[in-house]
């Protein structure tokens, strides 16, 4: 994609960020905030994991994403992708933008998960919707190396994803979800 093209997308997607934000509870855009403190050592760490554990357990989304960022990064313990990856699938499935870029990263780059572009390319997608500041250009380098029926695939996928939001936009409130801004 061309510069013109990003920023135009970007734009859209800037565009509808105060529109969705208005959607309350929806399933894209969630506010994410501290929770963990995993950077401890020995007996506090321990501590820590437990209750980052506990509240991940709760649904809290960013506790998903520090868990799965201490065991995709542990410089305390030996790395497990498959705890990270397990973590960061439940922040993204969330709307965690930083979970769903680090997981669209793990399929492209096939750590943890076989290498995946459709799912890379629609999940990178995602996280920039939930702004994820650099997901659009890492969306477009897994693009450059997708053959054009996998582009489309992607694209087909996010096309049900939008529309599927919009739809639930539309009957949560009555209002389509390009009525202005009340």
């Amino acid at each position: 994609m061309n510069r013109t093209g990003r920023a135009l997308a970007l734009g859209c997607l800037l565009l509808l960020q105060p529109l969705l934000a208005q959607a309350g509870g929806n399933s894209l855009l969630i506010p994410a905030m501290g929770r963990c403190t995993l950077n401890t050592q020995g007996q506090d760490l321990a501590q820590a994991l437990a209750v980052c554990q506990k509240a991940s357990d709760a649904g809290d989304a960013q506790a998903q994403y520090e868990l799965g960022e201490f065991y995709y990064n542990s410089k305390n313990t030996p790395r497990d992708l498959n705890q990270a990856l397990s973590y960061f699938e439940k922040a993204s499935l969330q709307g965690h933008a930083q979970a769903q870029f680090k997981l669209g990263t793990m399929f492209f780059h096939g750590e943890g998960v076989p290498a995946n572009n459709i799912q890379a390319y629609i999940v990178l997608k995602m996280a920039a919707v939930n702004g994820a500041e650099d997901a659009l250009d890492t969306a477009d380098e897994v693009a450059e190396k997708m053959p054009r029926e996998e582009l489309e695939v992607a694209t087909q996928v996010l096309g049900q994803i939008f529309r599927k939001y919009l739809m639930e936009l539309q009957s949560a409130d009555g209002r389509t979800p390009f009525s202005p801004l009340p």
